[in-house]
């Protein structure tokens, strides 16, 4: 059948872990099966994300799944289903219909796959686009660019900035070396009770796809010095995210503390409309527990204190009973629907695929009924140990144990010093290194061999992001810059991350500010004048009183102290005192607030 590799095990194929489900091999790619009454489903997942990219290459395999469904048209309209979705480690094609569309649909996707139709990459391109803008973003977006940086899983907080640079050659070569028949998994779902596939199905469906090795995970990386963390992000939400071990006890327990969150902030407090948790898998060894909660402005602190106090009490081991037995009662229910093995096949593939399969059903429900709160405690600290929290605004989360989580690079690097326009006190610091960009209270620094991607435009624009996920704009519009100033720039960034990217209307081209106090700055400079104002009149006035309430004292033994006279000169130094304690805050908030990404 295929020349390009082995065809098919037989039609019978051969048992799983998981009861009901069957495997074999059509055309070198795994295939795994059940039966199910009714419509016939299947998948072809590669192990292939938008975490295999580079920052400087986002979008590629996206752009791949496009162009592969170009054929069938992306939005699956016609007399049967069929999609395709990108996720950060793999890429899914799925259909539903009858055997005729399950066949045509599979086998469309594989030939386009062998031969992309190249010359629709840019209508394709300029779709994601506007897919893109149409998005928009979730409020845990930007979690995984604080913990992982600008590669890997940090990726998924990017839009898909290497769109421009991807060429026809690059998108074959994406296509020929991850969309391979052993980077794949099928699965089928189809009407037959025997279990087995339906008589000569394999023999129709063309499968072939050039022969690759299996692609690993994506490697993990850290954005973060210190855990647990937090930092500051729009108002109206307080997001936490935490990467644990992959266990049923963490299921459970991410499904407990949503429950917890909920009764607590909305049903107790009334101080949120959604607070939830949610569980995915990230690899074969972990998983991530993203936990939500929403908030009016004026009670933010208050949903961050319980949130923070809800998490705390898990930590400490105080496991609602009632929480834990309905979890429980819920994630069985959920073995209890018909066709189990049908409906497990997605999971079941994609296990197979990331090297984590499930385990079979009895041993599941065995370990479920054999959890205790116990098990959960030890997940609850594992949360917390390595927590990252979006508190909204400037609120901080340090008096519950938590570190900020870097906002500015720790380095200014050494060069030639440029100057913004309408204001000496920033400037653009070009060197042999790298890039610094350094301003009143922030300070950010790209070094040439950690660049991720370095964005060009027309017009002179450059913007140089690191792997760690900061950025530095180079705006010959803003700075003091010659065209020479920009050669050691273009000639250091290795080519490989350069993206150019598509002109900038006039409007979108940054222009300078006219030089004015920042808010901040300036409340900063008010704040420390009225300091020193009201601390002098607190510290001499406050000599007065004591010395005042000294003598009184002293003269009670011949006479009742001045009662009325103690009271003005106490109530004189509370006077002063006050607004010198509130100057104080306000001065602690103006630096907090100069401190941002």
């Amino acid at each position: 059948m295929s020349p390009m590799g082995p065809t098919s095990q037989g039609s019978q194929g051969t048992g799983s872990p998981v009861a009901g489900i069957r495997e074999t091999v059509i055309d070198g790619v795994r295939t795994v099966f059940a039966h199910r009454p009714g419509p016939a489903s299947a998948g072809l997942l590669f192990r292939v994300g938008s975490a295999d990219e580079t920052l400087a290459t986002r979008g590629i395999t996206h752009l791949v799944e496009h162009l592969a469904l170009h054929r069938h048209g992306i939005d699956g309209a016609g007399p049967h289903h069929y999609n395709g979705t990108t996720d950060a480690t793999h890429t899914h094609f799925h259909v539903t219909g009858d055997r005729s569309e399950i066949v045509a649909y599979l086998n469309d996707v594989c030939a386009a796959l062998r031969d992309l139709p190249v010359e629709r990459m840019e209508t394709e391109k300029e779709i994601l686009r506007t897919e893109a803008a149409g998005r928009g973003t979730g409020p845990h977006s930007d979690l995984p660019l604080w913990r992982y940086g600008a590669q890997g899983h940090g990726l998924t907080s990017y839009r898909e900035l290497g769109l421009p640079r991807l060429d026809a050659s690059a998108i074959r070569h994406w296509a020929a070396t991850r969309f391979t028949r052993e980077n794949a998994v099928l699965w089928i779902a189809c009407d037959n009770p025997s279990g087995d596939l339906p008589e000569g199905l394999d023999v129709e469906l063309d499968l072939r796809l050039p022969s690759g090795p299996r692609h690993p995970m994506p490697t993990v990386t850290s954005a973060l010095p210190h855990t647990p963390a937090y930092f500051h992000g729009d108002d109206g939400v307080v997001v936490l995210d935490a990467v644990v071990r992959r266990s049923t006890a963490a299921a459970v327990f991410s499904d407990v503390l949503g429950k917890a969150l909920f009764r607590e902030l909305r049903q107790k407090g009334g101080l949120s409309y959604t607070a939830d948790s949610d569980y995915t898998h990230r690899d074969a060894d972990f998983a991530t527990i993203t936990a939500l909660a929403d908030a009016l402005p004026q009670k933010q602190d208050a949903v961050i204190g319980g949130f923070i106090d809800v998490l705390a009490a898990l930590r400490a081991g105080r496991v609602d009973e009632t929480d834990f037995a309905a979890v429980r009662a819920a994630r069985r229910k959920m073995y209890e629907v018909p066709d189990l093995a049908a409906a497990q096949l997605p999971a079941y593939a994609l296990g197979l695929l990331t090297g984590h399969p499930l385990p079979g059903d009895d041993a599941y429900l065995a370990e479920l009924d054999a959890l205790t709160p116990a098990d959960l405690h030890a997940v609850a600290q594992e949360v917390w140990a390595n927590a990252l929290l979006k508190v909204p605004g400037d609120r901080g989360a340090d008096w519950a144990g938590f570190h900020e989580a870097p906002s500015q690079s720790a380095e200014v690097l050494p060069g030639r010093r440029h100057a913004y326009r309408t204001d000496s006190r920033a400037a653009l610091i070009v060197g042999a290194e790298g890039v610094s960009l350094v301003s009143p209270g922030n300070r950010a620094s790209v070094r040439y061999d950690q660049c991720a991607a370095m964005l060009v435009y027309a017009d002179g624009g450059r913007s140089l992001i690191g792997l760690d996920g900061m950025s530095v704009p180079v705006e010959p519009t803003l700075y003091e810059l010659t065209p020479d100033a920009l050669a050691p720039i273009d000639a250091a960034v290795p080519q490989h991350v350069v993206v150019p990217m598509p002109a900038r209307s006039p409007d979108r081209i940054p222009q300078p500010q006219p030089r004015r106090p920042e808010p901040a700055a300036a409340g900063e400079r008010g704040s420390t004048s009225k300091l020193w104002l009201f601390g002098v009149l607190s510290v001499l006035w406050g000599l007065v009183t004591l010395t005042g309430t000294a003598d009184e004292f002293a003269s009670s033994q011949t006479a009742d102290p001045d009662w009325g006279f103690l009271f003005t000169l106490w109530l004189i130094q509370a006077a002063i005192a006050v607004p010198l304690a509130a100057t104080a805050r306000r001065r602690w908030q103006f630096r907090r607030a100069a401190r941002s990404r």
